[in-house]
């Protein structure tokens, strides 16, 4: 079985982040052997990946440009990020410094990262979901299509009521899936891919189908047909909140880590004056 282009280009960017971080390390001990020291070129080495990362998003901006593929660059991103935190240890000798203004430093950097990694995972799980639950819609589309959702639920319910003189589905509906239907429910569970909302349809449907006769069922298969539609949108909703989310903590985060580097990268150089 041949591996996929992602996971065999994966593994070429982490081989070679391995020997330029062997490389690094290498050039960093023989420094300290000959009593010499690598802050200064360890440090300019981490701003470089900091920059380069940083830029990521200037290329996201620039998806009608011919700069290669944006899984490409999302590889060299998320590599480069581990890479940065091996360059960040080479840097400070240790995982946490010493000083309060470069343990904010410090703390930023691991949020970041941390940040990047939880994002990367992300990327990789999240599509993948999408694509096998079959519906991919636009996020602001989102709360008029629950609105019709909504809207066949009820006519399908009140043509129960009318066709049949039996109101015990109705009843039903308004006791529990007109709860559900109001706006996207069962966030968290579709956050990490649970089932609870397609089994909470189910048990609805379960209770009330005992109680209803064969002219109403036809009437209950229909609303849990619309129930079943709407977990796929609910998914969609909270997949793509959690992203939009993350969006907002990361690259501000990431700015503000830049911004700091490039203060502390200032400092240095004054001093060194």
């Amino acid at each position: 079985m041949r591996a996929s282009p992602r996971i065999t280009r994966n593994v070429t960017l982490a081989v070679l982040a391995l020997i330029v971080f062997g490389a690094l390390w290498w050039q960093s001990r023989k420094d300290i052997v000959s009593l010499s020291d690598p802050v200064i070129w360890t440090g300019y080495t981490l701003f470089g990946f900091m920059v380069f990362l940083f830029l990521f998003q200037s290329r996201k901006r620039l998806s009608m440009v011919p700069l290669g593929r944006a899984a490409h660059w999302t590889g060299l991103h998320a590599v480069g990020g581990l890479l940065g935190v091996g360059v960040f240890w080479l840097h400070t000798g240790k995982l946490w410094p010493q000083g309060g203004y470069e343990q904010a430093l410090a703390a930023l950097f691991y949020i970041v990262s941390i940040s990047g990694a939880v994002g990367y995972g992300m990327l990789i799980m999240y599509p993948k979901r999408l694509t096998q639950r079959d519906v991919e819609v636009i996020y602001e589309r989102i709360p008029g299509i629950i609105s019709d959702f909504r809207e066949a639920a009820e006519e399908v319910v009140l043509a129960c009521t009318r066709d049949t003189g039996s109101d015990t589905l109705s009843r039903h509906y308004l006791e529990t899936f007109y709860w559900f239907f109001q706006r996207p429910r069962f966030f968290f569970s579709h956050v990490v891919d649970a089932d609870l909302a397609d089994h909470w349809v189910r048990k609805q449907s379960a209770v009330v189908g005992r109680y209803l006769d064969a002219a109403e069922k036809p009437y209950l298969d229909k609303l849990r047909e619309i129930a079943h539609a709407k977990t796929k949108i609910d998914f969609n909703y909270a997949v793509q909140t959690v992203m939009k989310a993350w969006l907002f903590v990361h690259v501000p985060l990431a700015a503000a880590l830049m911004m700091l580097a490039i203060w502390h990268l200032i400092v240095v150089n004054v001093y060194a004056l």
